[in-house]
């Protein structure tokens, strides 16, 4: 899920920053540039950590900057496919929750969540069962495993992950807790 990797990419110093090329500065520009663009290679760029080399400069025509391509250390964040994360539950809406994995959201959709049918309760941010009176709203810990994964490049926010809690270990953490007492009262209990 988060990796720390080498990359390479070009940036443009100001002409103001001209007389200071150092690793620092272009780690600063790297970091501005950078940090939360989502790549399909890499997913999304974390922290840019360190800058290991500074190329030459090269200048464009019409344009006021120096062009430096630079070799750095990033840690990014790229959710596998039928990885389990834990996360927090950011929002609930009608149709599911939205999950916050690392920096980014994932959709439990409400078909995934549980078998029991679950109600949306707008005032209180949750959805609720009738069933076991289980309940999951904004600020519940949960664990879930990406099912689906689109990643736009161009607007990280339109980048969609799938997730379900449908399967054994998986849901709130409150109710794993549960089924967890349950598990050993029963074998207490033989």
């Amino acid at each position: 899920m988060y990796k720390r990797v080498r990359l390479k990419d070009t940036v443009e110093v100001p002409p103001r920053h001209l007389a200071d090329v150092t690793p620092e500065r272009v780690k600063r520009l790297l970091q501005d540039k950078l940090e939360g663009r989502m790549d399909e290679e890499v997913g999304s760029v974390v922290s840019v950590i360190k800058v290991h080399d500074i190329g030459d400069g090269a200048v464009l025509p019409n344009r006021p900057g120096v062009y430096y391509e630079a070799d750095f250390d990033a840690i990014t964040f790229d959710p596998q496919m039928q990885e389990v994360v834990d996360g927090t539950v950011v929002e609930v809406v009608e149709f599911g929750a939205f999950v916050g994995i690392g920096p980014v959201d994932g959709l439990l959709h409400v078909s995934q969540i549980s078998d029991e049918y679950l109600a949306y309760d707008g005032e209180n941010q949750q959805l609720a069962s009738t069933e076991t009176n289980r309940t999951l709203g904004v600020g519940d810990e949960v664990r879930v495993r990406i099912v689906t994964k689109s990643v736009d490049e161009r607007n990280p926010r339109d980048s969609k992950i799938g997730l379900t809690a449908k399967q054994p270990g998986l849901g709130k953490h409150g109710w794993l807790e549960e089924e967890r007492q349950k598990r050993e009262a029963q074998m207490e209990g033989n």
